[in-house]
């Protein structure tokens, strides 16, 4: 079952040679669980730098991760361990297409929340851009009675 009840605590790491840049968020959003997969959604804000836009992660056990970001921006990442995929990404200077080699998925979600974490290398034209990891821990979110 769907529901927006939920909170979700995302951390952003993105280390650029010996620079590290963390963004933080707490927001609410979706999650549910079907079949074997996991589907979080939430509405990005000015923090994650992508106002205006919603993402949706789904995660299927430890093997496979994508994350597709609609709105004022757009993005299709596939994360698999151990494997290299060109994304569609968009930026307000134009779209392009970035290498994505996943080094891990660490899915320890299930039916109330639980936490995720990837952490994953992005090129562009197969030269080095960043490392980065993604650290969410999601749980319902607390009944407010009048």
């Amino acid at each position: 079952m769907e529901s927006e009840n939920y909170v979700i605590e995302m951390k952003s790491i993105q280390s650029i040679y010996n620079d590290r840049t963390e963004t933080e968020l707490v927001t609410a959003g979706k999650f549910r669980r079907s079949d074997d997969k996991f589907l979080i959604s939430y509405l990005d804000s000015e923090a994650t730098g992508f106002e205006g836009s919603e993402t949706e992660i789904t995660v299927t056990g430890n093997k496979l991760a994508s994350i597709i970001r609609r709105g004022s921006s757009s993005s299709d990442l596939v994360i698999e361990p151990g494997k290299r995929h060109h994304c569609h990404y968009s930026t307000p200077y134009g779209d392009m297409v970035i290498g994505i080699y996943t080094h891990t998925i660490e899915n320890k979600l299930n039916e109330n929340g639980g936490s995720l974490y990837m952490k994953y290398t992005i090129d562009i034209n197969t030269s080095y851009m960043s490392d980065n990891e993604i650290i969410m821990n999601i749980k319902e979110a607390p009944h407010i009675s009048g």
